[in-house]
């Protein structure tokens, strides 16, 4: 399905100006959200060059499909911000804009004149955010920041896996997904605090930060029992069984969060005699005795298919599911299509592709994807001419100076 609304319908963040100087995927994802909510974002790349990420796979024809599911909803600029000319164009677009968004080694902005101190002097109420490895202070402040060195230095990376597997990425890139949310939450508050404080400020966003506030209650074991959490596979360290399960023809997770549901699941598959057993009898017992667990319930799940075991449990009310690929999730009823979280576009030279939807559904101002991702420099003479009013003669004089 096409994902589009009528354009007379306002998003939720209609009238928000957002100069994006982001590439790759920490900053890019933040300014996807933004920009599918209706804020417009003019993405600034160097000339000749561009974001990073059009080079990187998959392609459709010559279009990199990474960098179009990414920066759908943008105009994009080229402008050289080396030179003063470059420079010049880009603070008169701070001075009618609400949010700068960068993603470069913390100091890279100073030196060109373009930090946060500068560019409030011109536009006291600009929302200005910088996305980094480690952030804008602190002992590791200049060290390069990418996101598996946020996943090592956050800590999942220290629990994700099996026991005797190494310290494992997660399948994704996690540390710069949460990286973006982190930077869109601090940017959309800011724009909130504007009405009570008069004026705009700084979004610091850390990759490793945003990890480990997603380590959440791991981090407490160690600060409560000194004991440092490890590799458990996937189960869950305080409930049980909570975890990944074999059926006959594949992967099914089992959430019993409860000991209501427990002894639903021990009546649902014949075994009675399970709920008088102390060692299962309470969910702290079940943890402590998870491997007895997961043998008992495997001993089940394997005498049946995926879908039977689904079906069964889902029928009492027993959170279960199976584990999908990829495949799955694209061509599913109720994620791919009924929540469309799978949209088809179609791009100026790509022709029509498909990209990932919005996760964020509101009722009376819906996000968009109105436009797919732009062009190298596409919009540059568009910008120039409504957003900043240049004249014929201006723009020729800078295009003769080479900036775009």
């Amino acid at each position: 399905m096409f994902m589009k609304i009528n354009d007379r319908t306002a998003g939720a963040l209609t009238n928000i100006r957002v100069l994006d100087l982001t590439r790759v995927l920490a900053g890019p994802f933040c300014t996807m959200l933004l920009g599918d909510l209706g804020a417009d974002i003019i993405k600034i790349e160097a000339p000749g060059l561009g974001d990073d990420s059009r080079s990187f796979p998959p392609f459709i024809g010559e279009e990199s499909a990474y960098f179009m599911n990414l920066n759908r909803n943008k105009r994009s600029i080229t402008l050289d911000l080396k030179t003063p000319e470059g420079k010049g164009v880009f603070l008169d677009l701070v001075k009618c804009s609400d949010v700068v968004i960068e993603n470069f080694r913390p100091g890279t902005m100073e030196k060109m004149g373009l930090s946060y101190e500068e560019l409030s002097k011109i536009n006291p109420s600009i929302v200005y955010s910088s996305i980094s490895g480690f952030g804008q202070y602190g002992p590791y402040r200049d060290l390069p920041g990418y996101d598996i060195i946020g996943q090592a230095m956050g800590g999942i990376m220290s629990i994700t896996g099996w026991p005797d597997s190494p310290p494992t990425r997660t399948g994704t890139a996690i540390a710069d997904v949460l990286g973006g949310l982190c930077s869109c939450i601090g940017i959309l508050s800011s724009l909130m605090a504007r009405k009570n404080i008069g004026r705009g400020q700084h979004v610091d966003v850390s990759l490793v930060d945003s990890v480990v506030s997603a380590m959440e209650t791991i981090i407490q074991i160690y600060l409560v029992e000194k004991r440092e959490p490890q590799r458990v596979g996937n189960r869950y360290e305080f409930i049980y069984p909570y975890d990944s399960f074999p059926a006959k023809n594949g992967w099914i997770v089992i959430g019993i969060g409860n000991d209501k549901l427990w002894r639903e699941f021990c009546r649902a598959i014949g075994r009675e005699d399970l709920l008088e057993v102390e060692d299962y009898k309470t969910n702290v017992s079940r943890v402590k005795n998870n491997a007895k667990v997961k043998q008992i319930v495997e001993e089940w799940t394997l005498r049946h298919d995926v879908k039977d075991v689904v079906d069964f449990l889902l029928e009492r009310k027993i959170p279960c599911a199976p584990i999908y690929g990829v495949k799955d999730i694209v061509n599913d009823e109720h994620i791919a299509k009924a929540r469309a979280m799978i949209l088809d576009v179609e791009h100026p030279t790509a022709g029509p592709t498909k990209i990932v939807g919005l996760p964020i559904k509101l009722s009376h101002t819906p996000g968009a994807v109105k436009t797919p991702a732009p062009l190298l420099g596409q919009h540059t003479d568009e910008i120039l001419r409504e957003v900043l009013s240049y004249s014929e003669d201006t723009i020729d004089r800078l295009q003769q100076k080479n900036i775009f």
